[in-house]
């Protein structure tokens, strides 16, 4: 017997919110299952999706390292348990891999125990997990994958989280070009400084783009999810990017940029209509540059992890 979780993928910085800000969508994702067992400690009996890129070892691995930090909240860090991750999205894609997989464990291990505690309770064990694969104390992905919408952290350290608004319609086409970026490597990429004008002005995207969603402000968002940090800095890493981002543009989508720290790119479309040609667009775009990719469609997804 054992308790099977699963935890979406996510859309990370979601452009301008570098670090503090992402969301959730409903496909893919990962599974894991937890059970009882008679030999002491967190153990990973079974990776399957990941081609052998992950490691089995408890403390290694994000799932194992979630887990084992919620038995020692728990006082119970010689409990055993064994753990089953189904690996139901690509590494290195730029979807939130590593979170999904502690948001995953942490629930499923919960819920096996009967601890009763709530997913946000939950949270720092889960982001201790992820803290291991993305070097970091960046919530943008775990914090949607666990608990689900789009979520704005204020502060990382004190985990100040605050749910945004979703206008009725919005819709998210995110499309993975066959190829991997490691978030260490995307992120060593980046300069510590910018320039005042830039840093002005993306300040002001970033207010302007909360403000629209919580006033159903389409317009706004539209014009707000321009990341002119970040993006230039990484879209080297992706060929064609440009070209992809201007296709989905053209199809009406919102925003186009780059999920997490990619290769995956996402469009933020006022509905789902537009996502299905946005995304069509994107996939085109990227078949020029000969990459095969593959597309998600999807409405922010509300609920983050769940038992399944």
């Amino acid at each position: 017997m054992g308790i099977k979780a699963f935890a979406p993928a996510t859309v990370g910085n979601i452009g301008i919110g570098f670090d503090i800000m992402g969301l959730a969508i409903e496909q893919p994702g990962d599974e894991v299952i937890a059970r009882l067992s008679n030999t002491p400690g967190v153990r990973i009996s079974n990776i399957t999706g990941a081609q052998g890129k992950l490691p089995l070892e408890a403390h290694l691995n994000t799932a194992g390292v979630a887990a084992q930090r919620l038995l020692a909240y728990l006082g119970e860090p010689g409990r055993g348990i064994e753990l089953d991750i189904h690996k139901k999205m690509p590494i290195n894609s730029g979807l939130g891999s590593s979170a999904a997989s502690a948001a995953a464990a942490t629930l499923a291990v919960s819920e096996l125990l009967r601890t009763g505690l709530s997913k946000r309770q939950l949270l720092p064990f889960a982001w201790e997990g992820e803290k291991i694969a993305s070097g970091g104390q960046q919530g943008d992905n775990i914090v949607p994958s666990l608990l689900g919408g789009i979520n704005l952290i204020r502060d990382n350290e004190s985990m100040d989280i605050h749910r945004l608004h979703v206008p009725r319609g919005v819709y998210i086409a995110v499309v993975h070009p066959q190829m991997e970026i490691g978030t260490r490597e995307a992120r060593a990429l980046l300069s510590t400084s910018i320039p005042m004008d830039v840093h002005i002005r993306h300040n002001a995207n970033l207010a302007a783009f909360v403000l629209g969603m919580f006033n159903g402000d389409l317009g706004l968002v539209g014009r707000s999810l321009r990341d002119d940090v970040v993006e230039p800095q990484r879209a080297v890493l992706i060929p064609g990017f440009y070209e992809v981002k201007e296709a989905a543009l053209n199809e009406g989508a919102l925003g186009c940029s780059i999920s997490g720290a990619g290769p995956s790119v996402f469009a933020f479309c006022a509905n789902s209509l537009i996502a299905e040609n946005a995304g069509a667009a994107m996939q085109k775009a990227f078949a020029k540059h000969k990459l095969e990719s593959r597309l998600y469609l999807s409405p922010v997804n509300q609920e983050g992890a769940v038992i399944c």
